[in-house]
């Protein structure tokens, strides 16, 4: 058991009651079972986290559709497992569904953890997707500064050029600047 899979195991147990359910679905290998968890109506939303997420895991990709509607919960700690899950997954609709939710504004207090999760994929969706929601956090009341951060962040990480612009212009706010400048300095840098 992974160190993600035992901290979703530990808060899902008190969710789910620590039923026989929990139990069965926290331990059973069929994978047939666990997509059925997925599809069957009036199933609680923690047991369709523990099916999407172990069948995520498995690269079965019939967990694709319900991991990215955790990664937009606004549970911070299911969206962490469900970009855990998808990265595992290799799903190649993934950075594209990311990209979506991160840049879909009216769900941004929810986007953190899809701009996190961009970064970390380094697909081709990433380094726009990644710059068009920090453009949107360039305002001195921006409630969703963290998003920022994090966008100027894995731009930084990311290492692309294209996002000079961008990361110069985060560096007037305050909340943002710190990241941003680090980011600059990783784009100065020569490439190995």
């Amino acid at each position: 058991m992974d160190e993600e899979f035992r901290s979703l195991t530990d808060r899902l147990r008190d969710e789910s009651g620590g039923s026989a359910v929990y139990r069965r679905l926290i331990t059973v290998r069929d994978q047939e079972e666990l997509a059925e968890v997925l599809t069957r109506p009036g199933q609680p939303l923690w047991a369709r986290e523990i099916a999407a997420f172990r069948l995520g895991r498995a690269g079965d990709r019939r967990a694709f559709e319900a991991l990215i509607l955790l990664l937009n919960h606004r549970d911070p700690e299911r969206c962490v497992s469900a970009a855990y899950a998808l990265t595992g997954l290799g799903d190649p609709r993934t950075p594209r569904a990311a990209a979506a939710l991160a840049t879909n504004e009216l769900r941004v207090a929810y986007a953190l953890t899809p701009v996190r999760l961009l970064a970390q994929l380094r697909a081709p969706e990433s380094v726009p997707a990644l710059i068009t929601v920090l453009e949107r956090r360039l305002a001195a009341d921006d409630p969703h500064w963290r998003v920022g951060v994090a966008c100027a962040e894995g731009l930084g990480a990311l290492g692309d050029r294209r996002a000079r612009p961008v990361l110069e212009a985060a560096c007037a706010y305050p909340r943002l600047n710190r990241a941003a400048t680090e980011a600059l300095a990783r784009l100065a840098r020569p490439r190995p």
